[in-house]
């Protein structure tokens, strides 16, 4: 059966440009995936996505003109119940297969199959293919439901009564299989082979598609157009760099991917500029100028080669004249007002000093449960002193809490009003206009951090310790109150606050034990209506995230099992605990230790109680307990020194030497003898074991 290509394009008004490369690749892959389940296309067939502003469009190869026919099975009765004593039909066999669309002719050619208690009629037939215009209008019908849109426009068609629901008013359908028009219709569209091109520059209006092969290339000859986003967004990146190169040798376009995709989004025969303002806005932070020129104006600005903000900017525009000044200056004078407003709130904000607008946080609500931003910057505060004197106190205690009461004060500027982005980052330079140290005025832009997955750190310990402490605060207050994520429901972002607590505390290896910083943080909520104390579930979830975080570094979940199990207290432990769980593992005892290790938690969990590791020598009787028992008072010192100096490799290496003992307790010993005290003192031996076994990870977890 001769197979074609399949084109079929949506023409569109501008469709929302942050969300244009998400609906050009469920519209492509919606529209395959329907045309493979109806054996219209092959698994194999290759499928490409366009979506410029004004379409949606997808090319599909080896398409077939009518889908084969398909084998059905359907099982219809028992045989006793559908043929009488004769063999002949029953009239409800005869029913059924009314209902198929058979009758009593095809009785004889039923087949019968036994389902292991009964014989039973089945009908086998051949269900008709469907053509590539039946197939092709409930594919392009799916794709637009599939769309990730989450609010439609209701408009009127041409017709004056009719209305349809979609993203954005459609005006044109293309559907052309090789060279043929495929009859469709959707949106209140028919289809054909003709779209329109770039709104100013296009050669001709309509442009004519001849075939689908010859879409991408006929778009953009003669409708100025490139459709493919891949495409349009390499030619912006490569007109970026290019442009930056020739401004200035050492220049280079601020990296955005986000950025660079909703430019994309934006135009569909890409044009970059260059422009320029005043120098007298760079005594603006870059930030400010940078994130206006980005949000507000979709350019990228140019940076040196230390990444200092230029006065330069680059501007992707829609059209190519032969005399661009007037696209550039037009550009200049729509940006100028955007960063004389940021050098406005610039100087406005640094007439008032950080401290000064501290009291006013007290008339701004953090949640309705937990009081005012004021309430809550006094409790970071607190925290932030507690933590400060456990990791030594002296200046740090004075600078964190300095730090921790003025981190919020910048929501009150008039900067970080119009550019919420800003929050810290403004507080910093604040800080430094106020003369306040450089350690304080960076924690308060650092206490944010790490915002996202990858982000740095807090650049010092007055960061860290003012971040720990907004982090905690956020975590412990939202607990008590009952905010706790659910499924993918974490409006508060809590996940990533517990990220970045078991980062800092890991990764600066702080000597912070989490149980007790919990605590610490819970008795700030003292008095609060409603608060329930809810450490175990907010312990729970943070060692979830470090698990969760563990295991995409890379470590096994055994592994990762044997060590968050046992809740170490000190984060920064855990890398080495994980080094030495893995060296273990690769000892040539560690898989019997590991499954005897497992056997004694289970004899310990049955006894119903807590066992004492205490053994009475004089009750040891059998060879092979006193072996044991002589191991561990041989071992267990050494073991527990490495231990204590941290070095946990030793520790769980020491224990190699107990396999034999243990092996030969377990084939001669019998722990739940009748005797109660020699009983006693048999569980006492094990419960030792297991304790020294255990202290590093749980080795039990490591048994398969």
């Amino acid at each position: 059966m001769t197979a074609k290509n399949l084109l079929v394009e949506l023409f569109v008004e501008e469709l929302p440009p942050k969300a244009l490369k998400k609906l050009g690749e469920t519209f492509a892959s919606a529209l395959a995936h329907s045309l493979k389940n109806a054996g219209l296309a092959p698994s194999t067939a290759a499928v490409t996505a366009y979506a410029t502003p004004r379409r949606l469009a997808a090319h599909v190869t080896d398409v077939l003109a009518v889908a084969p026919d398909k084998p059905v099975v359907q099982k219809l009765m028992p045989v006793a119940v559908g043929l009488d004593a004769d063999g002949n039909a029953t009239p409800a066999l005869l029913k059924k297969l009314a209902a198929l669309g058979a009758d009593a002719s095809c009785v004889a050619s039923l087949r019968r199959e036994n389902d292991g208690k009964n014989d039973i009629l089945f009908y086998d037939s051949l269900a008709k293919g469907a053509t590539l215009a039946e197939g092709l209008q409930k594919a392009v019908e799916a794709a637009l439901a599939a769309l990730p849109i989450p609010k439609v426009m209701t408009y009127q068609l041409a017709d004056g009564w009719n209305t349809v629901n979609f993203v954005r008013p459609a005006h044109g359908l293309v559907a052309l299989y090789g060279n043929e028009v495929v009859p469709i219709s959707v949106l209140g569209l028919r289809s054909g082979n003709t779209t329109r091109g770039h709104r100013f520059e296009a050669a001709v209006d309509p442009v004519v598609i001849a075939d689908a092969d010859s879409y991408a290339e006929t778009l953009k000859r003669d409708g100025a157009v490139i459709a493919s986003f891949a495409e349009r967004r390499a030619e912006i990146a490569r007109q970026l760099a290019e442009a930056a190169a020739q401004a200035g040798a050492s220049l280079k376009p601020i990296e955005d991917e986000a950025l660079l995709d909703e430019v994309t989004a934006l135009v569909e025969r890409p044009n970059v500029l260059v422009g320029q303002f005043e120098e007298e806005f760079l005594a603006v932070p870059q930030e400010c100028l940078i994130l206006t020129m980005k949000a507000n104006q979709k350019y990228f600005p140019l940076l040196d080669a230390s990444g200092k903000l230029t006065n330069q900017f680059l501007v992707v525009s829609n059209i190519r004249p032969d005399d661009a000044s007037a696209v550039i200056g037009g550009n200049e004078r729509v940006v100028r007002p955007r960063l004389a407003d940021a050098k406005f709130f610039f100087d406005q904000d640094r007439k008032k000093s950080l401290e000064s607008r501290v009291p006013g946080l007290a008339k701004v609500v953090y949640h309705n449960k937990l009081g005012t931003q004021g309430e809550r910057v006094q409790r970071v505060a607190a925290i932030a002193r507690a933590i400060a004197e456990s990791l030594g106190g002296g200046e740090l205690v004075h600078q964190a809490e300095q730090a921790a009461v003025l981190a919020k004060a910048d929501l009150l500027t008039d900067m970080v009003g119009e550019f919420p982005e800003l929050q810290g980052i403004m507080g910093r330079y604040y800080a430094l206009h106020d003369g306040l140290n450089a350690d304080v005025a960076d924690a308060i832009e650092d206490h944010y951090k790490p915002r996202f997955a990858g982000d740095s750190l807090p650049r010092g310990r007055v960061g860290t310790v003012v971040a720990l402490a907004d982090k905690l605060e956020t975590l412990v207050g939202l607990f008590g109150i009952g905010q706790i994520p659910t499924g993918d429901k974490d409006p508060f972002a809590l996940r990533r606050h517990a990220l970045g607590v078991i980062r800092m505390l890991a990764e600066g290896n702080l000597d912070l034990p989490l149980d007790g910083l919990l605590n610490g943080v819970f008795a700030q909520f003292t008095g609060i209506e409603g608060f329930q104390p809810n450490i175990h579930a907010l312990a729970d979830f943070i060692y979830e995230r470090l698990a969760g975080s563990l295991r995409e570094q890379g470590y096994t979940a055994q592994e990762v099992d044997a060590v968050v199990s046992q809740r170490p207290q000190r984060l920064g432990d855990i890398p080495k605990r994980l080094a030495a769980v893995r060296a273990f593992s690769a000892l040539p005892e560690a898989a019997a230790l590991a499954a005897a290790n497992k056997r004694v938690g289970n004899i310990l969990k049955k006894v119903g109680g807590s066992v004492d590791a205490v053994v009475d020598h004089a009750l040891l009787q059998e060879a092979a307990e006193v072996a044991l028992h002589d191991a561990l008072v041989d071992v267990v010192p050494r073991a527990d020194a490495a231990f204590v100096t941290g070095d946990y490799t030793e520790s769980l290496t020491a224990l190699a030497a107990l396999r034999a003992p243990v092996d030969a307790f377990f084939d001669s010993v019998m722990v739940n003898v009748d005797d109660p005290a020699l009983r006693a003192n048999r569980l006492g031996l094990l419960a030792k074991l297991h304790a020294a076994m255990n202290q590093v990870a749980d080795l039990s977890k490591l048994s398969a």
